[in-house]
C-alpha cells in the first residue's frame, strides 16, 4: 500500500498545472461554447416545436 501512495506522489509531481492566464482563457472558452450550444439547442427545439405544431 505504501508503494502505491509513493507512486501516486511521484505522478503528481509530473503534473504541469496551467498558469492563471491559461486557466482564465480556457474557462472563458468553455463558458462561451456552452452559451453558443445552449442557444443553438434552444433554437432547434423552438423550430421543432413550431414544425410539430404546424403538422399536428
Amino acid at each position: 500500500m505504501a508503494g502505491y501512495f509513493k507512486s501516486v506522489k511521484a505522478e503528481f509531481k509530473k503534473i504541469i498545472w496551467p498558469g492563471k492566464a491559461d486557466a482564465l482563457k480556457q474557462s472563458v472558452a468553455v463558458v462561451v461554447t456552452s452559451i453558443i450550444l445552449g442557444v443553438a439547442i434552444a433554437l432547434i427545439d423552438a423550430g421543432a416545436k413550431f414544425l410539430l405544431g404546424f403538422i399536428l
